[in-house]
């Protein structure tokens, strides 16, 4: 179509330059004239011809430019997130290579950690630790501590969460972690069971010690899954004052500082208020990293609050029955027996004032739920908001596989053992 039209004008331009030489010819110009006046007439014709073509070329060239620079563009997004596919990929496989060091630290760890308990079952000298005990007694002991022992070395340590409520919602906001060790016919072995006889052996530290260990495991893997949810987490002063485990402990913790928010380390309140000088340094290493801390097994109300901001202390946990035993009428309000001069639904409030919430555990009945929301206690624990439940063990499995035999991966803590 382009040659016809083109073939055209041409033809136009031929005929018009004919028109004006046979005019200048007719008009006396002669034939020089004539022949002078087609030659130029074609030529302006055909320069005209080229300008106009070249304002008709210039939207089809500058389009032909815009899809170049179009094409150019997405090419150039393509190579950006393909640079961003490859950085994505070098920083996973960086992430990879830190999880297996991490993972190599920690295999290492479980290992001393057993290796330990293992030195202290064939140490002949341990049972010197029972003067109060007939030397029958001692195959008994050994034989509780070999199967405590392969609960530990065989994975059989079963973690346990009981939900933590807030009130009056009741809606699920922590976690209290529990584990369980069981035998090798699937018994469930109850910690009064196994501390009667790993107290006086000394081998509570290295227990305490490998169940800590474990549940901050399961619960760096519980937090991926739901980092709103906190799980509180009993650490024991024995572990805290350890020389040799908590470094490494510290260590591990430091490399999962993003867990502070999802674990709370809990504390009874007759060992918080023993702590000594290494026990509180641990505890004040913890809490620059972010982690925070609990107090259970409370007994004694008439609590020194700014030992507990010091200490970063944000939780307190009270038995609900205990607590409403406590309360007593003087001169037409209800105290506390321990607070006589502090009105019983200021109690909560005066926590609150030093940043500590009250959790009301053990809680058993609706009766109990009723007077608790009178004090303004902003949390709830016990078997009315539910019982402990095993976690499942595929969830227990994604945390990890258990190294060459070491450990169950079930998060371990000293919790159970109240």
């Amino acid at each position: 179509m382009r040659r016809l039209t083109l073939a055209l004008l041409c033809a136009t331009y031929l005929c018009l330059s004919l028109i004006v030489a046979l005019t200048l010819w007719r008009n006396g110009g002669g034939w020089g004239a004539g022949v002078a006046a087609l030659v130029g007439g074609l030529g302006l014709c055909f320069a005209f011809h080229g300008l106009i073509e070249r304002a008709l070329e210039t939207p089809v060239i500058r389009g032909e430019i815009e899809a170049v620079r179009e094409a150019h563009r997405i090419v150039l997004e393509q190579l950006e997130r393909l640079d961003g596919k490859l950085a994505d990929m070098a920083q996973a496989v960086e992430v990879d290579e830190r999880r297996s060091v991490e993972l190599s630290d920690e295999v290492h760890m479980l290992e001393v950690l057993v290796q330990r308990l293992q030195d202290r079952l064939n140490d002949p000298g341990e049972a010197l630790r029972f003067p109060g005990r007939p030397p029958a007694a001692a195959p008994q002991v050994g034989a509780l501590m070999d199967t405590i022992r392969e609960a530990l070395t065989e994975n059989r340590v079963d973690l346990y969460l009981q939900p933590v409520v807030n009130l009056p919602q009741r809606k699920t906001i922590f976690y209290e972690s529990f584990s369980r060790l069981r035998d090798a016919s699937g018994r469930v072995m109850m910690p009064a069971e196994y501390l009667a006889v790993a107290e006086p052996a000394g081998l509570v530290t290295a227990i305490d010690n490998l169940l800590l260990f474990r549940c901050v495991q399961i619960v760096r893997r519980l937090a991926k899954q739901d980092r709103k949810i906190g799980i509180f987490c009993n650490v024991s002063m024995a572990s805290l004052g350890d020389e040799s485990f908590f470094p490494q402990f510290l260590d591990l913790l430091a490399a999962n500082r993003d867990l502070s928010g999802a674990l709370i380390f809990e504390i009874g309140q007759a060992a918080f208020d023993a702590r000594g000088a290494v026990e509180a340094r641990n505890m004040g290493k913890l809490a620059e990293l972010g982690f925070r801390f609990s107090m259970d097994k409370v007994s004694d109300l008439d609590i020194d609050l700014q030992d507990l901001v010091r200490a970063d202390v944000k939780f307190v946990k009270i038995g609900g029955q205990a607590l409403i035993d406590e309360l007593v009428e003087v001169d037409g309000r209800l105290v506390l027996k321990s607070l006589p001069d502090l009105a019983a639904e200021d109690f909560a409030k005066l926590n609150r004032r030093y940043g500590i919430e009250l959790i009301a555990e053990k809680i058993e009945t609706e009766r109990q739920v009723v007077d608790i929301l009178e004090l303004d206690f902003a949390y709830g624990q016990g078997h009315l908001f539910g019982e402990p439940r095993a976690i499942k063990d595929q969830v227990l499995a994604e945390a990890g596989p258990p190294p060459a035999q070491v450990l169950r991966p079930a998060p371990l803590r000293r919790a159970a053992y109240g």
